[in-house]
């Protein structure tokens, strides 16, 4: 038991380490993929388009790095600005959403990549401590199963 214990502490030692070293590389992917999901937006019949939607709609952001960002995508050509980059749902029509000015005080004008990498770092510290109990109790039950170990093997030779 201490054993088993022991291997799943150092795997989630491991992945800390490996995702607190690679931090910056995660940033840079979730970048990249983010543009992809705005170029292929409503392209593919795949869940990206619902997750570009369902992020700007939560974090109140519009594009990757400012809602112009949809101004190079083949979506914007054919109908503007996405809806869910509005601010109010009721007070933006198809016209505003194409014209660059206008839209731009009747959406989001923040990029999205910031703010859920802004989120991602807030929220960094409670999943920290959270692990961090989750080690100690691991810690503790690797003791407790060592000592335990040892009181059966003192105790295995006597007589009753």
């Amino acid at each position: 038991y201490a054993m088993l214990l022991s291997l799943i502490f150092l795997i989630v030692l491991v992945a800390a380490i490996v995702g607190f070293v690679f931090r910056h590389e995660i940033k840079t992917n979730f970048e990249s993929n983010l543009n992809l999901a705005l170029k292929d937006y409503n392209v593919t019949a795949d869940g990206h388009s619902e997750a570009v939607d369902t992020i700007q709609r939560t974090l109140h952001c519009c594009g990757v790095q400012n809602y112009s960002d949809w101004e190079r995508t083949d979506y914007f050509s054919q109908r503007g600005i996405p809806r869910s980059c509005c601010k109010s749902q009721n007070d933006c029509s198809e016209e505003d959403l194409k014209d660059p000015n206008k839209a731009k005080l009747k959406v989001f004008v923040d990029g999205c990549f910031f703010l859920v990498t802004s989120t991602m770092e807030s929220k960094m510290s409670v999943v920290a401590g959270i692990s961090f109990g989750i080690a100690c109790f691991q810690l503790i039950g690797i003791i407790l199963s060592c000592c335990l170990s040892r009181y059966i093997t003192n105790n295995q030779y006597e007589m009753v």
